[in-house]
């Protein structure tokens, strides 16, 4: 199969397969490369992941099945069916809109593209369809990856329902229709949006709108995602009540548009399915003018027009956060994330799962009807969300903002290590662990008794203290400033680590937490436990940090090689 693939692109102008794997690099990011920064370890890594989504989703429905008499497994599948294809609806819109937030610009021309390429003897239209065929490529993987498994599953299980032979090959061909349709749509829509900026726009204005637009793109995904209510079959999709929803909500018409290629939308619905038809084209038509016009109009503008810079007049006023160094780092780390688009990006992604799931407790909480006591479903999100903070924040550290603030910070390095060393350490509690606290303060207003909530609350900040004090072994450097080494993340490591080990400690702490909550002297215990082990591991990294040395380059290992020599005893003279 390589080989057929490698013999197909070899018939593809040498231009257009240079500028392909220098585009495909600019999406995927050659910081968040697997070990030795190789692109097809990582796209199989990622894919990896999203092949694992899509057996759970398949298994939700196996599963249950296999302890039913046929006459109930079929009456189970008829009831699962809207709800299964609703679910992988939802779930490749959420995925498509993350990756193609995450690839945000990579598909329309920058300075460098401007300034470097054009000068050689390569057309316009030769870079366009190079950027496009990349950013489509990580699409296209990403697609494939969390739909194959379950789509056959879906296909053997739910196409035979419609009583058919070809069932389970239309039920097929008109889930990926729809899943290829839907992830174009959504891609589409966002390239219209990003070119009508750029087209009405300069270009130092049509950056700033463009941060603001990937964060709101960012939030709308993931809140469409978990505040998206369910309706389990067509007569709840006919309600006056949801009419209104569903009008303008692109899932739901994709959903109408999967029923009506596979024969069992309700006539009275067909306008819904109508409706994606139309969203399809105007997306389609509005990402080919809008980049057309970009390659043909903009691309001078690019080089004529300076990049965004800060401002030199006008007020500018800080808040004083300690000494004077921590102030300078503190706002420092504050204009790297707002201002690079690597950070913001890599910064958001952590965010967009802490708010994933705080809008699951608030969707939980809507449809209570009267305050519940704090249980186990308030405590685990809660130490979930710090967690992937923390670790989030962490993780951003490690990324250079630029040369010169590596170089401006070594040489004016005059005080102390560990004066870096607290700085670092206010950065993590105003970014990672008091956002995450004020959050989960915020929903735990409908839960009582109140002094269980506020015992967990005083717990869910030793805690975060406590995951900060962890992320700090070892880090003596400046945050954005050192010099990184691609291929030291792996990306699916660090998932499953998160997923199966962190969530392992959680579920117990959480467990052992609601039971001390109901108990003061164990409420005692827990708190002074936390206590000590803070202290203690403060105490370590502040004498560490004492002797430490700043270092501003990552630096590979140099490997020892034996050479396994044995050296002959001389030869005894008798």
């Amino acid at each position: 199969m390589r080989k057929l693939i490698n013999q197909l692109a070899s018939r593809l102008p040498l231009e257009f397969r240079v500028l392909f794997r220098q585009f495909l690099l600019r999406v995927i990011d050659l910081e968040a490369l697997s070990i030795e920064a190789d692109v097809e370890r990582f796209l199989g890594q990622f894919a990896g992941v999203l092949i694992m989504i899509s057996f759970v989703l398949a298994a939700r429905l196996i599963y249950p099945t296999l302890f039913m008499d046929q006459a109930h497994t079929a009456s189970f599948l008829r009831e699962m069916t809207l709800q299964s294809e609703q679910s992988v609806i939802n779930i490749t819109f959420l995925v498509t809109g993350l990756i193609t937030v995450i690839s945000w610009d990579a598909t329309f021309p920058d300075r460098r593209d401007v300034m470097v390429i054009s000068p050689l003897p390569v057309k316009p239209y030769t870079i366009l369809f190079a950027k496009i065929s990349a950013s489509a490529a990580v699409l296209s993987l990403a697609v494939l990856s969390l739909n194959l498994p379950a789509s056959s599953v879906f296909s053997l299980l739910l196409g035979p329902l419609s009583g058919s032979a070809w069932g389970a090959i239309r039920f097929f061909c008109a889930y990926w229709f729809v899943i290829a349709a839907g992830s174009v749509f959504l891609y589409g829509s966002v390239l219209t949006i990003q070119g009508i900026t750029t087209l009405l726009f300069p270009r130092r204005i049509t950056l700033r709108i463009s941060a603001l637009l990937q964060l709101a793109a960012f939030a709308l995904f993931v809140s469409v995602y978990f505040l998206e209510p369910s309706t389990p079959t067509f007569g709840a999709l006919t309600q006056p009540q949801n009419q209104a929803f569903i009008t303008w909500s692109p899932p739901y018409w994709f959903l109408a548009l999967m029923n009506q290629l596979t024969g069992t939308l309700p006539p009275s619905l067909a306008w819904l399915a109508t409706r994606a038809w139309f969203g399809l084209g105007i997306s389609v038509t509005g990402a080919v003018v809008s980049l057309l016009f970009c390659y043909l109009q903009t691309m001078k503008r690019t080089v004529e027009e300076p990049d965004l810079v800060p401002g030199a007049g006008g007020l500018h006023w800080a808040p004083r956060i300690g000494s004077l160094l921590q102030t300078a780092l503190v706002l420092f780390s504050i204009r790297s994330l707002t201002r690079s688009r690597q950070h913001r990006v890599a910064f958001a992604f952590f965010a967009s799962l802490v708010s994933a799931i705080a809008l699951s407790m608030v969707h939980a909480e809507t449809q209570a009807q009267k305050p519940t006591p704090v249980s186990m479903d308030y405590l685990i999100p809660t130490f979930m969300m710090m967690g992937f903070a923390t670790y989030g924040l962490r993780s951003v550290f490690s990324l250079p903002i630029s040369l010169t603030a590596n170089w401006v910070l070594r040489t004016t390095q005059l005080r102390a290590p560990e004066k870096y060393f607290a700085a670092t350490r206010i950065t993590m509690f105003l970014f990672a662990v008091a956002p995450v606290w004020f959050l989960s303060a915020a929903l735990s207003a409908p839960l009582w008794p109140f002094s269980a909530v506020g015992g967990h609350l005083l717990v869910l900040a030793l805690f975060g203290s406590l995951l900060v004090e962890l992320c700090l072994i070892g880090l003596y450097k400046v945050p954005f400033t050192c010099s990184y080494l691609p291929g030291k993340l792996n990306i699916q490591v660090v998932f499953w680590g998160m997923l199966i080990v962190y969530s392992t400690v959680v579920l117990s702490f959480a467990e052992f937490e609601n039971q001390a909550l109901r108990n003061p002297n164990q409420f005692a215990v827990l708190v002074s436990a936390l206590v000590v082990v803070i202290v203690g591991l403060w105490t370590f990294n502040h004498n560490r940090a004492k002797s430490a040395e700043l270092y501003f380059e990552e630096l590979p290992e140099e490997p020892i090689t034996m050479l396994r020599l044995i050296i002959a005893p001389p030869p005894r003279s008798d």
